[in-house]
């Protein structure tokens, strides 16, 4: 049995990007303010602060990535605090905290959380009419999953 949840129009956004992709991810940003401006947005340490700085709106700064930050984020989404995922992560780097981006990523998938890994997926993203209205999505049943005997 399949569950649901209303995204409102207003939607709660998480921006992360990883140091070699701030640059983009600010650029972008600016690029969208009008439209980034009219949701709640979040973001992971210092990118939080850029995010904050060129776009001058208020944005709720979680830690730093590698300091619990993606945890942060992941908690959100599992709890259904986030609505949508906007992360420019760096696919030539290695990083210490590659565990917490797959969960974070992983947990993002599980709760069918709308999610933009670059530029062109992000403009896709915030262009969508669903982007910008009320919005019901399916949430999977992991009832037999919670449920099982350990």
């Amino acid at each position: 049995m399949q569950t649901t949840k209303i995204l409102k129009a207003r939607k709660r956004i998480a921006l992360i990007a990883h140091d070699h992709k701030k640059a983009e991810l600010i650029e972008w940003a600016v690029y969208n303010k009008t439209v980034l401006s009219r949701h709640e947005l979040y973001a992971t340490g210092t990118t939080g602060q850029l995010i904050e700085q060129a776009l001058d709106v208020s944005v709720r700064k979680l830690l730093s990535g590698p300091l619990g930050g993606d945890q942060q984020i992941g908690a959100l989404v599992a709890t259904g605090e986030l609505d949508v995922i906007i992360f420019f992560w760096d696919p030539m780097e290695a990083l210490p905290h590659d565990p917490d981006i797959k969960a974070l990523l992983r947990l993002g998938v599980v709760w069918n959380i709308p999610m933009a890994s670059n530029r062109a997926s992000a403009d896709f993203l915030l262009t969508s009419p669903l982007m910008h209205q009320e919005y019901e999505a399916s949430l999977p049943d992991y009832s037999q999953y919670s449920k099982r005997k350990i």
